[in-house]
């Protein structure tokens, strides 16, 4: 929680919709904090992930990267595993793995498995599901190139799914970012939830776009200046 001195000492006006190049310049305004701020970022959609049809999940590669180090876990055997770990994997095994994981072992921010072992992987859906780890061939986190995976992910690559009321919610970048680093990052969040938009969405799709610190107050943004 931002402490009451703090909350006094922020500017800007968070009633109205600012351009997101303003909004971008508020947001790294207000990231007063002694450490590097995460830019967060929450994008209200017109959909009802109750229905299969209107669920959003994808993954983009943010240009600017994250700024956070991002651990990466695969469940591999073999020639990929070697592949995963010459990529710069944190953690890498097989049924070993998988029952690390079991017995409460979570030092890990992604999870990437080679389809031939999601027979094993299925074990963990219980533990990874409702955390947002559960390898899934649509985001790219299932597959043979693993060893690319770990680089998309060590690079920037973000998963976003769309919670219960249609929010979607990512981090964008860190504080100590350039403006144009942020504004590039959120507009490629932005186009990749538009490619993402189901069949089953009607109406006003990306209807609210605000942009945060860890610390510091929200801002809306305006959803066109976004490339909503």
């Amino acid at each position: 929680m931002a402490s009451t001195k703090r909350i006094k000492a922020w500017t800007g006006d968070r009633s109205v919709s600012h351009p997101v190049e303003a909004a971008v310049k508020l947001v790294k305004a207000n990231a007063t904090a002694k450490f590097d701020e995460s830019i967060e970022i929450a994008v209200n959609l017109g959909v009802d992930p109750r229905h299969a049809d209107q669920q959003v999940r994808g993954v983009v590669s943010l240009p600017s990267g994250t700024g956070r180090d991002v651990r990466v876990a695969v469940i591999a055997k073999e020639a990929k595993a070697a592949e995963a770990t010459a990529a710069g994997a944190d953690i890498v095994g097989a049924e070993d793995l998988v029952e690390r994981i079991q017995g409460g072992f979570m030092d890990f921010d992604r999870v990437i498995a080679t389809p031939d072992m999601m027979a094993l992987v299925g074990r963990l859906g219980k533990v990874l599901g409702p955390r947002g780890l559960m390898p899934n061939p649509r985001v790219g986190t299932v597959t043979m190139n693993v060893g690319q995976a770990v680089k998309d992910a060590k690079g920037g690559a973000i998963e976003f799914r769309t919670e219960k009321t249609g929010i979607i919610h990512a981090g964008i970048g860190k504080a100590s970012f350039t403006e144009e680093q942020l504004l590039v990052n959120v507009k490629a969040l932005v186009d990749a939830l538009n490619k993402a938009k189901p069949t089953g969405a009607k109406g006003i799709y990306i209807k609210k776009i605000s942009l945060s610190s860890t610390m510091g107050p929200g801002f809306k943004v305006d959803t066109a200046s976004a490339g909503a």
